[in-house]
């Protein structure tokens, strides 16, 4: 298969894991906490660890950049709590298409955390995605629903911690950063859900529920790196926005949800403007490159002139 049919089949399995994680966690809200969701998806997620990852141990022993770690998986599990909320309150339509806000907020992060420019291109993308959310929102229409901003809270925290794992990839591997974040957040889970209580003994009904939400949270990042690995971003990112249009579909026949013009308009105008700054961005990225390349050509004919010529030439 070609790399481009694989990195399609690879987002097709991403797209179907988002949106299995956030069927599963609507279920599963209906008769349980958030944090006891958590402690539930991380659970599920040590069993496939411990099944498929344990050649992973010489490497965890080695405790790099332990302490960031940490700070990465406090962050995601913030966002993680948000995101799970939102899912459980908001139609599941309006939970994606906000969520498609955090380019934004990784910009932010990594000019902050990181030093990187945010060009012109990225700064015009800001301006025109907050008119997206606004569209979304639909201020003065009818009362804002208060579970948005949670959810535009989650998106921060994901920007937040794609940031962490950014920095982390230089001495970690992906398979490493999402070990870490199940040993980290299963406790963090459990240390919440002691301090809310309300633990509710799982049903037989609400197993195959309980199995997706943990097993999709970690094959959704999984094929997304997998994606990326064999095709370009400029291509897998559109794919992943069709997240938008079936999760819609999706909450229209399980849970009668309304499928809102608005939310598709401002989903799209989040998305092209994002999309737009990254192909623009990476432009840029292929002319320094290939600047950079000539200058090192000419110096190199440079310095071969210098060495090969005239007695007067060398001088």
């Amino acid at each position: 298969m070609s790399g481009m049919g694989a990195g399609i089949l690879w987002m097709m399995a991403c797209l179907a894991s988002f949106i299995g994680m956030a069927i599963g966690s609507r279920e599963l809200a209906d008769t349980m906490s958030i944090a006891q969701i958590l402690v539930i998806r991380s659970l599920v997620g040590l069993v496939v660890v411990l099944i498929l990852a344990r050649h992973l141990l010489p490497e965890l022993r080695q405790m790099r950049d332990f302490r960031l770690h940490g700070l990465r998986n406090l962050v995601h599990f913030g966002a993680q709590y948000c995101w799970t909320l939102g899912v459980a309150l908001m139609p599941l339509a309006e939970v994606f298409a906000l969520e498609f806000t955090m380019p934004i907020w990784v910009a932010i992060f990594a000019w902050a955390a990181l030093g990187e420019r945010i060009g012109r291109p990225r700064i015009i993308a800001m301006a025109v995605s907050f008119i997206g959310v606004l569209i979304v929102l639909r201020p003065g229409a009818a009362i804002i629903d208060p579970a948005a901003f949670v959810v535009l809270l989650a998106a921060a925290g994901y920007g937040a911690s794609t940031v962490f794992v950014k920095r982390l990839t230089r001495n970690s591997s992906p398979q490493i950063i999402v070990v870490w974040m199940v040993l980290m957040q299963l406790p963090m889970g459990l240390a919440l859900l002691a301090l809310r209580g309300g633990w509710v003994a799982p049903g037989w009904g609400d197993l195959p529920w309980m199995l997706m939400v943990g097993i999709t949270a970690l094959t959704a990042h999984y094929t997304m790196a997998q994606a990326l690995r064999v095709m370009d971003a400029s291509i897998a990112i559109p794919i992943d926005f069709l997240r938008v249009p079936l999760i819609a579909v999706i909450g229209w026949l399980l849970h009668d949800e309304p499928i809102s013009a608005a939310v598709f308009i401002g989903a799209i105008i989040i998305f092209t403007a994002n999309f737009t700054a990254m192909r623009s961005e990476a432009r840029n990225r292929r002319a320094e490159v290939v600047l950079a390349e000539t200058g090192a050509d000419i110096a190199a004919g440079a310095v071969i002139a210098s060495e090969t010529g005239t007695p007067e030439t060398r001088r």
